[in-house]
């Protein structure tokens, strides 16, 4: 069984890392504030000082963290001790830019594969991620079994095909939560109820953005919704996207950055049913 490092165990590396728990592994984990190591060293796995303590031994290092510069960061710290032959997965949402950066500052014969995820930390927990896999075929495959413990996974292509469909997957969702949030608006604009409004856009083209901004199954917190959507920007250059520009500024200025994307429709702590 491969010996794994988890580097980053926020709310999706914590569930990841109880994923592989579950699944029989004994991941080390590192994170930069060590107490949110804690859960999953409870639970089984190994807590390690640094990222070069937790790569030193492994097969295959996961990195699940806040941005690129964080990723960064972390690699630059770890890639000393890693190994020829260690398999480096990318979970985070760093966009393609920062794919072949971040191979660079690998030692020679440690490929990185970009996998980003689509779904929750529930879906995570259960085994339920759409997991977007891009790299060399030699080295996805090889870390297949691994990624088919997290969800189904998705070949994108080379390296930061992966990366890049996350920010496709990731424009629509910020864009359509933030047009469900404003159709809301509109309706009590009118004297539409909120479960009136939301009963009749769930049985037309927006149902599923209606889902998912009714859910309490989510954390992507509004800030990092911010961020993923200022990298679909950056690729874009000064090419127009009027739609997207709008729900970045939404989400820049959302009141509570750190609650799910969910909390732009007044839900769901509002009920729906």
């Amino acid at each position: 069984m491969d010996a794994i490092a988890l580097l980053g165990t926020g709310t999706m590396g914590t569930a990841i890392g109880r994923r592989l728990l579950a699944a029989g592994h004994r991941p080390t984990v590192w994170n930069r504030t060590p107490a949110r190591t804690e859960p999953l060293v409870a639970a089984g796995a190994r807590a390690a000082a640094t990222p070069a303590e937790a790569v030193r031994d492994a097969d295959v290092v996961i990195t699940m963290l806040t941005d690129a510069t964080a990723v960064r960061e972390t690699l630059t710290w770890a890639a000393p001790a890693l190994r020829p032959g260690t398999h480096l997965i990318e979970m985070s949402t760093i966009g393609p830019r920062a794919v072949p950066e971040l191979a660079a500052l690998l030692p020679a014969g440690v490929p990185l594969v970009d996998a980003p995820v689509a779904g929750s930390a529930a879906a995570a927990e259960a085994g339920r991620l759409t997991v977007l896999a891009g790299g060399e075929e030699a080295a996805v495959d090889r870390v297949v079994p691994v990624l088919e413990l997290l969800g189904t996974v998705r070949r994108c292509g080379g390296s930061g095909h992966g990366a890049a469909l996350k920010l496709v997957l990731n424009t629509a969702l910020v864009t359509a939560v933030t047009a469900v949030a404003d159709t809301l608006a509109v309706a009590e604009a009118v004297g539409v109820t909120r479960r009136t409004a939301l009963d009749a856009l769930a049985a037309g083209p927006l149902g599923g953005a209606v889902a998912r901004a009714t859910t309490a199954d989510a954390a992507f917190a509004a800030a990092l919704a911010a961020k993923d959507a200022q990298l679909a920007l950056d690729a874009l250059g000064g090419a127009p996207a009027p739609l997207l520009r709008a729900a970045a500024a939404v989400l820049a200025a959302a009141p509570h950055p750190d609650r799910d994307i969910a909390a732009l429709t007044n839900g769901p702590d509002k009920e729906y049913a």
